[in-house]
């Protein structure tokens, strides 16, 4: 469940029916259940797909939350980055990674300034923001992008 914050901003307490797949900055990758996590906290907490085990990933490690439909995604699917002619709600914006994977897509709720985006921004506490996929058919519901594991993000008009 995502409740709204007066600065736009998603806070998200989830429920173990939350599909996600874990990036981490080394390349590793964790499947399961969100049992908690929210976007001002250190960890989030993963219930293993496999195992069923519960326990803490510190979000310092990770580089995005992607919120599935499913754990085996669609294979045969190209993912679409561009932007159709339907006005997205949120802003645009092109994110590079670090390790220079890259997503396109908007920024979930309103955005609290209007002179572009700074990750500095976000706030102290603020760990990273919600992206929805361009490409409604993707696998990806969502994605919780970690701030400090960007490279860059522009905002696309």
């Amino acid at each position: 469940m995502a409740t709204g914050r007066a600065d736009g901003f998603a806070e998200a307490l989830m429920g173990e029916d939350e599909k996600v797949v874990a990036r981490f900055r080394d390349g590793r990758m964790a499947k399961g259940h969100v049992i908690r996590f929210s976007i001002e906290s250190d960890t989030i907490v993963l219930k293993n797909e496999q195992s069923g085990e519960e326990g803490p990933v510190a979000i310092e490690e990770l580089k995005a939350i992607f919120f599935v439909k499913s754990f085996q995604g669609f294979r045969e699917h190209v993912e679409k980055k561009s932007f159709g002619t339907r006005r997205p709600a949120g802003r645009r914006v092109f994110v590079k990674f670090h390790d220079k994977e890259t997503l396109v897509g908007c920024i979930e709720g309103t955005v609290p300034w209007d002179k572009g985006f700074s990750l500095a921004k976000l706030g102290e506490k603020v760990k990273g923001f919600f992206l929805i996929p361009v490409d409604g058919d993707s696998n990806n519901i969502k994605i919780f992008v970690v701030g400090t594991a960007i490279q860059d993000i522009q905002i696309m008009v």
